[in-house]
């Protein structure tokens, strides 16, 4: 009767686990260029009980093992957006912006100009190009952003582009190894290094990636995770009333 407990709460802990990661999911669905996670869960036996006077061999005790999420890194759908400064990355491949916690990458490509010229994204972190941070002018106009990341624009009234820099677009030897940093940023952890991007890999100039999450699935999944939830909550007050009548049972004085 306690494995019967102790099997439920590892059940329940597990789907606690991934309701979470699902609510957050749900709640980025907006979010440009974030990605979805998922939760990975395992089998974890372990020796039945220890009592030696029962007959027969001990079984093993099956309970449900939280063993970690993963990052579903697929391509979010390309929305257009009219902007000049928005940017989807079509392919694998990352932009590189410097954030007070240092060099992070992101496939969110919502872009703006600040104070002082900087291209940064929407949390407000500097767009690094090739040779730093891309920066404009004072009277800068007609932004153009190539599928390589090349970025011109016209200053006052010369007829002719101004280059302002290259963005970087960065790959990754083990991209399936990439941290999350933030809402739509990713960390490269040691042993993880930047390559040149896969061949293929453009910018699209005027649109955004949105983010990979399929809202019909993660509802469907959240209320199947909730009805889960509840029948295991019902079996185990179930267990709870067997025992609570069996210690009463046991605990009467037979009468004469």
């Amino acid at each position: 009767m306690e494995n019967a407990l102790l099997v439920g709460l590892s059940r329940q802990m597990a789907l606690s686990n991934e309701l979470d990661i699902i609510a957050n999911n749900i709640a980025n669905i907006d979010t440009t260029g974030f990605k979805a996670d998922n939760a990975t869960f395992g089998e974890y036996l372990m020796p039945g009980a220890s009592n030696h006077q029962f007959r027969g061999s001990d079984r093993l005790i099956s309970f449900v093992q939280d063993r970690a999420s993963w990052i579903n890194f697929s391509e979010g759908a390309i929305q257009q957006t009219g902007n000049p400064l928005d940017i989807a990355i079509s392919g694998d491949g990352y932009l590189a912006v410097q954030t007070p916690r240092g060099l992070r990458y992101t496939r969110n490509g919502a872009l703006q100009i600040n104070g002082t010229g900087q291209l940064i994204t929407d949390e407000g972190d500097p767009v690094m190009g090739d040779n730093g941070p891309i920066t404009f002018q004072t009277g800068d106009h007609d932004i153009s952003i190539s599928p390589n990341g090349i970025v011109t624009a016209l200053s006052g009234s010369d007829p002719d582009n101004a280059p302002r820099g290259r963005i970087q677009i960065v790959g990754f030897d083990h991209p399936q190894l990439l941290q999350k940093d933030g809402s739509s940023t990713f960390m490269a952890p040691t042993g993880v290094n930047t390559t040149a991007p896969p061949t293929g890999t453009r910018l699209v100039q005027g649109s955004i990636e949105k983010s990979n999450v399929n809202a019909v699935a993660e509802m469907a999944r959240m209320i199947q995770i909730t009805r889960s939830y509840t029948d295991i909550a019902a079996i185990l007050q179930n267990q709870d009333d067997q025992r609570r009548n069996a210690l009463s049972q046991l605990s009467q004085t037979p009468s004469s």
